[in-house]
């Protein structure tokens, strides 16, 4: 029994989410382990890093499966490329030791979201990015940001319906800059991430930019650990899985 590990890249507008769902709802796993189970010839079960919401998109999403299947690594993602749809791609592929887990075994996470900042909208970027017509001070954002670095309750950023775990994470670091194009960028690197954590970072965040909460303000909203405090969740379009570290 091979454990084969594969780096997915995806546009999410057309899916619920990655995870598979009871519903008959479109997911990017259940799609994938369709098309996959015809190329290996046998049911396969993936196993994913993250489950990304229904419009989350991924650079580096991880999943692995078992498979007896004899189709060298080298050669899984351009035998997939007939299969999947254009807007599912295998970036890459390897096989891994038995105890390999997408998720169990992941260190940490790397999220980016994006910002279209100007007055009229962008046809091309209303999948990738949240339209803020409003103008946001980049460089107040970005000081704000370095409060959620280390170690901390993140009851005030956790959207009800996730999973009981303990609200304790680990930022390792936090940023956010303007890249040109009137578009802003944050990234969270971290060793996990709530259900809906960095989308409802982002939206407090722009609370800052807003110049509506003060960075003091936003430590205090982290430190109160009520999500009633917090700003609003960021639509899901403008978020990026970037990659997950072993």
């Amino acid at each position: 029994m091979r454990n084969i590990k594969l780096i997915l890249a995806y546009d999410g507008t057309a899916y619920h989410g990655y995870q598979r769902q009871a519903n008959a709802a479109l997911t990017i796993q259940q799609l994938v382990e369709e098309r996959l189970s015809k190329l290996f010839e046998h049911p396969i079960k993936l196993n994913g890093a993250a489950r990304t919401d229904a419009g989350v998109h991924a650079y580096g999403q991880v999943v692995n499966f078992f498979t007896t299947g004899t189709i060298p690594v080298e050669r899984i993602a351009m035998a997939t490329k007939g299969l999947l749809p254009a807007d599912i791609v295998i970036v890459g592929a390897s096989e891994e030791p038995v105890a390999f887990h997408a998720r169990r075994s992941a260190q940490s996470k790397i999220y980016r979201y994006r910002i279209l900042n100007t007055r009229p909208p962008n046809p091309f970027e209303r999948n990738y990015t949240w339209h803020c017509i409003a103008k946001l001070d980049t460089a107040l954002m970005h000081q704000a940001a370095q409060v959620v670095v280390g170690t901390h309750d993140f009851s005030a950023f956790r959207a009800t319906g996730g999973a009981p775990v303990s609200p304790v994470r680990t930022i390792m670091s936090a940023s956010c800059q303007e890249m040109g194009n009137s578009i802003i960028e944050f990234e969270f690197w971290g060793t996990g991430f709530l259900y809906h954590m960095v989308r409802n970072l982002v939206g407090t965040l722009v609370k800052v930019g807003q110049h509506r909460v003060t960075p003091e303000g936003f430590a205090a909203i982290l430190a109160g650990r009520d999500r009633r405090a917090a700003g609003m969740t960021a639509p899901a379009q403008g978020l990026f899985l970037i990659e997950v570290k072993y």
